[in-house]
């Protein structure tokens, strides 16, 4: 069930984003938080920066969480991310035994929660989760669209200029 609570963290979460597109990274943010509503852990994605192909917004988040409270079962918990999850992180969530999963993006060529994969949906999985998809789906997905623009164009820029660097030499 969605609540203002969720859109809220969602907005968080964006804010992540944010910050992972300022550093050349693809705009993916996560926001963990207890059954309080208070934020245990945030995550940005850092692939890029680290050279770790692991360094999802999700991976970094539960990392931290997971420190935070000495223990790699995060029971009690939510975890919000813009993009829904691939399937590495969607292991990542199951081992963490997170309660409850908000995404905003659904992802058609990677998504392990329903759009490509549902991870989720083997009855022979040993954690049960609740799952809401679609939260701020539009800004989450324009986030993302308006980056891959940007790069598809700079990449563009970059050959232009090389050909005419060629054609000048």
């Amino acid at each position: 069930m969605r609540s203002d609570f969720d859109e809220k963290m969602m907005r968080h979460a964006l804010s992540l984003a944010e910050r992972a597109e300022t550093l050349g990274e693809i705009p993916v943010g996560a926001v963990l938080v207890d059954k309080l509503g208070n934020i245990l852990a945030e995550g940005c994605n850092l692939s890029i920066i680290h050279n770790d192909p692991t360094a999802h917004a999700e991976i970094i988040a539960l990392r931290q969480a997971g420190q935070k409270r000495q223990n790699y079962r995060l029971l009690d918990t939510t975890l919000y991310v813009t993009l829904e999850p691939c399937t590495m992180c969607a292991g990542a969530i199951l081992h963490s035994r997170i309660g409850r999963l908000v995404f905003g993006a659904y992802d058609y060529k990677t998504g392990a929660v329903g759009s490509r994969f549902h991870f989720f949906n083997d009855y022979k999985m040993n954690h049960v989760l609740e799952i809401t998809g679609g939260v701020l789906q539009e800004e989450c997905s324009q986030k993302l669209s308006s980056f891959f623009q940007k790069r598809r164009d700079q990449k563009k820029k970059e050959k232009l200029e090389n050909k005419q660097l060629d054609a000048n030499s």
